[in-house]
């Protein structure tokens, strides 16, 4: 059994949590690295409890980072593996944190960074219930070297609205990658949206950040 998740949290602004927004922070990082963006979104989304989780494994490329899965970049289909492996860890985590808010699947928003990104989509097309709407930062839609799309198809229980954000100057995970994902996720029906920052490397720009809060309002007002 894998260790439970925990990690920072940050209660709504007014009154008792009607929403839940969930950040996935990258790897070598952990759940202090996204906490914060929930302050910079409380003036958007007043009624959503924060939480950004510490993920499963110390990271093994930096001293005292997480990461949701190893990378070595060696086996070609290692992002697979291990979003496949995190991904139930992941999914235990929201069920427990949408008890303890007494508040239903339909209320939950996944926001992702890097390799926070390729969870994000990964979990939350794969929910029972449709999140209220998935932002992914720098990431992408992680998919098996020979992956079978009708394969594929047969796992996502869920489409949500997704808003893909990329920096054009991304070395890490370059801006292609945006492109791949936004056309792997039409071809699975999942309605997608997309915001290029100019002159962006891996990172979020105040312009990435004002999109992702602004999407994430609307998907929750429409998800009622």
């Amino acid at each position: 059994m894998a260790a439970e998740l925990d990690g920072p949290r940050l209660e709504p602004r007014s009154g008792a949590a009607k929403q839940l927004v969930v950040f996935l922070h990258g790897y070598g990082a952990d759940g202090n690295d996204l906490i914060e963006i929930g302050r910079a979104w409380q003036t958007l989304l007043p009624q959503a409890a924060f939480v950004s989780p510490h993920a499963p494994e110390p990271c093994g490329q930096a001293p005292v980072g997480r990461q949701w899965f190893g990378l070595t970049f060696r086996d070609p289909n290692e992002r697979w593996l291990g979003v496949n492996k995190a991904g139930p860890v992941l999914d235990r985590f929201l069920d427990a944190e949408l008890a303890r808010r007494n508040l239903p699947p339909s209320a939950l928003a996944l926001v992702g960074f890097s390799q926070g990104t390729m969870m994000a989509l990964h979990a939350g097309l794969r929910r029972a219930v449709a999140p209220a709407g998935i932002v992914g930062y720098s990431g992408t839609l992680v998919l098996p070297e020979d992956a079978d799309p009708e394969t594929l198809a047969g796992e996502i229980r869920a489409r949500p609205p997704v808003l893909l954000v990329h920096g054009d100057q991304d070395e890490l995970i370059p801006v292609q990658a945006l492109f791949m994902a936004a056309t792997g996720l039409g071809a699975l029906a999942v309605p997608v949206q997309w915001h290029i920052s100019p002159g962006v490397g891996h990172g979020i720009d105040p312009e990435g950040l004002r999109q992702g809060g602004e999407f994430l309002a609307k998907a929750f007002a429409g998800s009622h």
